[in-house]
């Protein structure tokens, strides 16, 4: 399952990363060109300026998939 979002600060990424750690699933970023585990902090931040996609298994419910992007915007 997956959600647009845009990705416009540090701040941001570092919310994106505290989000992801505290889910009881996984969840990824995702470009064109790259899949990227949202726990990885350091990876997070080549996305900056970006539209990326978050990404999780499709067992997520959307609801609560669009609780945690709108969490993350």
């Amino acid at each position: 399952m997956t959600r647009d979002i845009d990705i416009k600060s540090r701040e941001q990424i570092d919310r994106i990363n505290r989000l992801a750690c505290e889910a009881p699933y996984e969840v990824w970023m995702s470009t064109e060109t790259v899949m990227l585990d949202a726990r990885s902090l350091l990876s997070l931040y080549s996305l900056i300026g970006q539209r990326a996609k978050v990404v999780t298994e499709d067992e997520v419910s959307p609801r609560s998939l669009d609780r945690l992007v709108k969490k993350m915007a």
